[in-house]
């Protein structure tokens, strides 16, 4: 086990979500998970055919090119192998028929971690903007869980990114409940009208994962703050462990080095 992992465990994960202003925050990226170590990295609003492949030790896992506002998830490839990704569009609010008719506003990948064997599932989601009502952002919430559920079953899933959900939210957290699903704010306003109003635009629902902590980070380039999830993973499958029993059980030495395809 490295010393990074001997901090972290093998169970818990740190994602950063970061919505870019049309991009315009994609060059303090190298900076920020510099400053900030994560596993992972969910992005809002860039443009993908100008996103690079690589951030720091992060690599590119998948992202959507139909829109200028587009989604991007990146992963720590010395701790995951990405199995597969989907992107999906959601239902439009005017703005989106009028302005952006192909926009994807969920873009999900499945992980494997090397080490343990367990599954997790990412979701990077963009809500309509606030000329949308409240309603027509339930909708599209309640649409990308029906997906990641459709898509992985129980494998513990983060969802986080843009929700543009500033206020009256009691009816969004009975629906997230009701989808199995919890809700977390971060400890500050991600997104400043003025120096005396703000807001949490920017935030995560998760199943089968303990949110312990939701850090706001500084303001950089973006109009939006960055934010830091740490989450524990809850329902843990512990497959390298049963494929280590399962060789014993059948006479062969579980430090195989080629046990469960890690070398």
């Amino acid at each position: 086990m490295t010393d990074r992992g001997a901090r972290v465990g093998w169970f818990v994960l740190k994602i950063m979500s970061y919505n870019l202003r049309r991009h315009a925050a994609v060059a303090e990226l190298e900076e920020l998970v510099l400053r900030h170590p994560v596993d992972a990295l969910c992005l809002q609003e860039g443009e993908g055919t100008r996103m690079p492949e690589q951030i720091g030790e992060l690599q590119l896992s998948a992202a959507t090119y139909k829109s200028e506002l587009g989604l991007a998830i990146y992963y720590r490839p010395d701790r995951f192998t990405a199995l597969d990704s989907h992107a999906f569009t959601l239902r439009k609010a005017l703005h989106d028929r009028v302005l952006l008719p192909g926009i994807e506003r969920l873009l999900t990948t499945r992980l494997v971690d090397l080490q343990s064997g367990q599954d997790v599932q990412l979701a990077s989601f963009h809500a309509s903007p606030l000329s949308a009502t409240n309603l027509l952002r339930r909708q599209q919430i309640a649409q990308a869980h029906v997906h990641l559920t459709e898509l992985t079953g129980d494998v513990p899933t983060v969802m986080t990114g843009d929700f543009n959900y500033p206020l009256l939210r009691s009816r969004l957290i009975k629906q997230v409940e009701k989808a199995g699903f919890s809700l977390s704010l971060s400890d500050g306003p991600t997104y400043y009208y003025s120096k005396s109003i703000a807001y949490h635009f920017d935030f995560a629902t998760s199943k089968g994962m303990d949110v312990q902590l939701v850090e706001t980070l500084p303001k950089g380039l973006s109009d939006h703050r960055p934010i830091l999830i740490t989450a524990e993973i809850l329902k843990r499958q512990n497959l390298h462990e049963q494929q280590a029993q399962d060789l014993q059980d059948a006479g062969h030495d579980p430090q195989d080095p080629v046990l469960g395809g890690v070398e």
